[in-house]
């Protein structure tokens, strides 16, 4: 799986917010600056968490972003699909569409297989897990593997 900056930019933004302390809305200049992230493209994710109900926005002097229901309710699953759509795709449609002759007849089932696994991180992680520091003992013992931690 490829994790795209975009991806990777919304997930970070909206532990970000079920970070926050604030009863203030949080502004995208704050959110930016403490992940690093451009405000420009910072700015078009939060639009397009808005529209997907993961966060509201405040207008005003006082305005900004804060998580559109409870951190422990979003799932890092939640915010991927919000920015990138589905989790797992076969040249852009879904792994149970593929389909191949042969040889390779089986392979929709490995795509399968590869989404259910992803499916089992991404829909089980809250972004109140990350924000709080504290994931799901499954979770920690996948990443506690050191072949997890091997790039191959």
């Amino acid at each position: 799986m490829r994790i795209s900056a975009k991806a990777d930019y919304a997930v970070r933004a909206v532990v970000e917010l079920a970070a926050s302390t604030d009863e203030k809305p949080v502004k995208a200049e704050r959110i930016a600056t403490a992940q690093g992230i451009p405000l420009n493209f910072l700015e078009n994710i939060l639009a397009e968490l808005r529209h997907a109900g993961i966060v509201r926005s405040h207008r005003g002097a006082e305005g900004g972003f804060r998580l559109a229901r409870a951190a422990r309710e979003v799932t890092i699953a939640d915010v991927i699909r919000a920015v990138e759509g589905p989790l797992a795709s076969v040249r852009g449609g879904p792994p149970e569409q593929a389909s191949y002759g042969g040889a390779a007849a089986a392979l929709p089932r490995v795509w399968i297989a590869v989404r259910a696994n992803l499916r089992g991180v991404v829909e089980h992680v809250t972004v109140a897990d990350v924000a709080g520091g504290r994931l799901p003992k499954a979770i920690d013992k996948l990443a506690e593997d050191p072949e997890a931690w091997v790039t191959r």
